[in-house]
């Protein structure tokens, strides 16, 4: 496995309990799964945000209806030139 090289510090308490219950040189695969397994976690926060201010967006727009009007205007005015059959 490719990677980077990180010096991690861990409390006297934390290490004391990660010592018995990880082999020595799996400390670095534990901790890179936890750390992926959190960013997942973030990622799918963010999403989750972006798709609530997304749909509030929307919302405002759609109840706009000095907007409305003005796109119902520019539909008018901004055809392609083919009629609408």
């Amino acid at each position: 496995m490719r990677g980077h090289n990180v010096n991690i510090y861990f409390s006297e308490k934390t290490y004391n309990k990660i010592k018995p219950l990880i082999a020595q040189r799996k400390v670095s695969e534990f901790v890179n799964k936890l750390v992926e397994k959190e960013l997942e976690k973030e990622q799918k926060i963010e999403k989750e945000q972006l798709k609530k201010q997304l749909i509030a967006a929307y919302q405002r727009e759609a109840k706009d209806q000095d907007l409305q009007e003005e796109l119902a205007i520019w539909d008018e005015i901004s055809g392609d030139g083919l009629d609408d059959e």
